[in-house]
């Protein structure tokens, strides 16, 4: 009798999950607003994005729901996202950039008050799909989008508006934000500019593109996972905090996990042939737009490859805090592995200060094939340190090629220059070079090169309270693994060749 009312119960709980389901799958085909019913040809020719909007008015005018694209390729200009839409792309559908001369983009909208940050971050509706203060949208899909006609501007600070198509999603001010499972192929000056967002989730996404991939500016309560950015003309994953929104605002609450950046030739992610005969930008950058800084971030399980290493800048008055990163590993490193600078270039209203930068731990990482330029790189300004960072458990292999004239390079101070080591020149350190810093922890930390390098390992200038516990350093014959000048409280342990070296 058990065991008939076990099958009963169980033939129940069956026969009502395949109703829920039937009749879920049976109200979301209902919600569906197929864009071929407004209009939409899918032919690559026929311009495709009025009968797009139509459809997602409709959705709107009916309280929301699933706007869809069978498969087809869409031409189209800009595309106007509304409150409680999914637009999902279907396996084969493509939204494809209109050509300029079409005219099919908005046009950039005014800028009230003084543009502090770049021409790229300040307008929006020139896009290929653009939102402004919407609740509960979404782009989801094994579809793509294929920039086409989008163009990359290199518009300076304050100068516009920009009178082309140039990013391939835009959204401004919205909350509940979900990207989920497309692709965007040649995304323009930004695959995908957010700003100013919060509540959003950006999650097995696919960008292959010539400028910045994804920017997260002035956001918060962000998690970004499982995705794959190809950038070789400019940065990859790029969290910002620019003065977009007319006023300093912070980026926080922050998650990047189990991601790839790199810098292959633009497209060679998507056919698998990732090619480059010199590694492209790509990377994970914070800043350098910074004026509201960056509070509470984590980056978690990331490659680099065929491109630039991890960089923390914080040069525009804000405060960069309580930053952990672990679980990196790089190959084919171009100029620098890890970067963590302040600067006062300081791009705001008159009397901005210097930003601070404390509270940062980076662990577990690899990098192999890094470029003789810099190593490890952590610097402050002159009475302005950078505080409190932890290096733990890193392995770097440099290519080497260091010269005796590099080691006694006296290297720049950053002050208001643009925050690239490329810019300020050779370090006179093959490993790792610090200054203005207080509070600097060094544990199991083995630095090394595949050529002889001339230069000493360690370099450090005013360091107040230095660390170290297990560092290999490997060491050209002859060269002083490492060199300290105006360094401070200093503890080494279990670092043969450290040991004896007393802080002058």
């Amino acid at each position: 009798m058990c065991r008939n009312l076990l099958a009963a119960t169980l033939m129940g709980a069956v026969f009502l999950l395949v109703t829920v389901s039937r009749s879920g799958a049976a109200a979301a085909e209902r919600a569906a607003f197929n864009v071929r019913d407004f209009g939409a040809v899918g032919d690559g020719k026929a311009l495709d994005s009025p009968a797009i909007d139509r459809a997602i008015a409709t959705c709107a005018g009916a309280g929301g729901g699933t706007v869809y694209l069978p498969a087809g390729t869409y031409l189209s200009g800009s595309i106007h996202l509304t409150n409680n839409l999914n637009l999902f792309l279907d396996a084969g559908a493509v939204i494809l950039g209109a050509p300029q001369s079409l005219h099919a983009y908005d046009r950039a909208e005014p800028f009230e008050g003084t543009a502090y940050q770049d021409g790229g971050h300040t307008y929006f509706h020139n896009s290929l799909i653009w939102g402004e203060g919407l609740t509960n949208v979404s782009i989801t899909g094994p579809g793509m989008i294929k920039g086409g006609g989008l163009v990359k501007q290199d518009k300076g600070v304050g100068k516009g508006p920009m009178g082309q198509g140039d990013k391939a999603i835009a959204l401004k001010l919205c909350r509940g934000v979900l990207f989920r499972d497309f692709t965007i192929f040649h995304g323009g000056h930004f695959a995908i500019l957010v700003t100013g967002c919060d509540n959003m989730t950006i999650d097995n996404v696919t960008m292959d593109t010539n400028r910045d991939g994804l920017d997260i500016d002035c956001c918060r309560n962000v998690m970004v996972s499982n995705c794959r950015i190809n950038s070789p003309g400019d940065d990859g994953l790029c969290p910002k905090s620019s003065y977009a929104l007319g006023r300093p605002v912070i980026t926080e609450n922050l998650s990047i996990v189990n991601c790839q950046v790199s810098g292959f030739k633009e497209g060679t992610l998507l056919d698998g042939t990732m090619q480059g005969n010199r590694p492209g930008t790509g990377r994970i950058k914070f800043g350098t737009e910074s004026n509201g800084g960056f509070r509470n971030c984590t980056v978690a399980n990331c490659t680099f490859r065929m491109c630039k290493g991890l960089a923390l800048e914080e040069v525009d008055g804000g405060t960069m805090e309580n930053i952990s990163i672990n679980n990196l590993t790089m190959i084919d490193i171009k100029d620098y592995p890890i970067y963590i600078t302040l600067g006062r270039r300081n791009r705001g209203p008159e009397g901005t200060p210097v930003g601070m930068a404390r509270n940062i731990s980076i662990s577990n990482v690899i990098a192999t094939g890094v470029d003789r330029m810099s190593g490890i790189q952590i610097t402050g300004l002159p009475g302005h340190e950078v505080e409190g960072v932890r290096l733990e458990n890193i392995r770097l292999v440099f290519k080497g090629g260091g010269t005796a004239k590099d080691a006694e390079r006296v290297f720049p101070e950053l002050d208001k220059g643009y925050p690239e080591p490329n810019k300020l020149g050779t370090t006179p350190a093959c490993g790792l070079f610090a200054r203005h810093v207080r509070g600097l922890e060094l544990a199991n930390i083995h630095l090394g090169f595949a050529n002889e390098d001339l230069r000493p390992v360690m370099v450090c200038e005013d360091v107040d309270g230095l660390e170290i516990d297990n560092l290999k350093a490997q060491a050209s014959a002859g060269v002083t693994a490492a060199r300290f000048k105006g360094v401070k409280n200093l503890a080494v342990r279990n670092s043969p060749g450290l040991e004896g070296l007393m802080a002058k």
